[in-house]
């Protein structure tokens, strides 16, 4: 059975509007989406800063993004096999590019770095890693007034 033109819907008919299109005035193509630039390096101040053999002291540094690579790869080293601790050790020599006027940046180097720079740079290396969402909003239990607490996280390379 065959049925005719009468009984086909409007949009089905050559030259016949959708409702849709009705008044809707010409069809638009869609926005270009707005590309973001994602950025990969960050500079930092140690609070102290790496003395090197020559007594030359380097505060000013870039850390840049760490990789799933730059994780896992240090599982791999003894010394972190022999004592955890040193993973943060190893990590922290892969991401810095960059250390005053110090020509690589290794793991040697931030073994040589003082506590109070090795735990900032752990900091540093969590917010920068975790899309600077290390706080969050909490409410005091007692009084319930709003404020703000650093999560502390894991040691580096167990995100």
């Amino acid at each position: 059975m065959r049925r005719s033109g009468a009984g086909a819907p409007a949009a089905a008919m050559p030259g016949a509007e959708s409702p849709a299109e009705v008044g809707a005035g010409p069809v638009q193509p869609p926005a270009p989406a707005v590309r973001q630039t994602l950025r990969t390096e960050f500079p930092f101040q140690l609070p102290r800063g790496y003395v090197d053999e020559s007594g030359t002291v380097h505060q000013d540094g870039v850390m840049r993004l760490a990789t799933a690579r730059d994780e896992l790869v240090p599982l791999r080293d003894v010394r972190v096999q022999e004592n955890p601790a040193y993973l943060s050790v190893v990590l922290l020599g892969r991401v810095i590019t960059r250390l005053g006027s110090v020509p690589m940046v290794h793991d040697g180097i931030v073994e040589n770095m003082f506590a109070s720079d090795l735990a900032f740079l752990q900091d540093f290396y969590r917010q920068i890693n975790a899309e600077g969402h290390t706080r969050a909003a909490v409410q005091c239990p007692h009084c319930a007034e709003p404020f703000e607490v650093e999560l502390g996280g894991s040691r580096l390379g167990e995100s």
